[in-house]
């Protein structure tokens, strides 16, 4: 068999398989969520979320809303040299995000249960 024709025949699986799979993830909510930042801003968002009343304060005092907040855990990054991960029940995590063009700083208590807004600020 030429090599043209085992390139054909392999093509032509390999796409089969493709939309395959499109029918059957398509429906589903699946994500890929490998990387260290990912996991930790997927893990946040599927807890209950509280707000320590420091960090309300701070939300209103600078117009956020905790919207915003959601917003920042979906497209933020995590600044992992400023977070505490050394710590065995919750570890606090510093996220950065940029809402309504103000770049905001969120302090997190992530706990096993529920993962905590202890601060929210605006960064220069």
């Amino acid at each position: 068999m030429k090599f043209i024709h085992r390139l054909g025949f392999y093509s032509g699986g390999f796409i089969i398989g493709l939309i395959i799979l499109f029918f059957f993830l398509s429906g589903k909510k699946t994500s890929c969520d490998y990387g260290p930042e990912a996991r930790v801003l997927k893990n946040i968002r599927i807890k209950n979320r509280l707000y320590s009343p420091k960090a309300l304060q701070k939300l209103s005092k600078n117009n956020i809303d905790t919207a915003n907040i959601s917003e920042i855990l979906h497209n933020g990054n995590v600044d992992f040299s400023k977070s505490n991960t050394d710590l065995d029940s919750c570890k606090q995590y510093v996220v950065k995000g940029k809402v309504l063009d103000k770049k905001i700083l969120v302090i997190i208590e992530n706990c096993n249960d529920n993962a905590t807004i202890l601060d929210a600020d605006i960064e220069n």
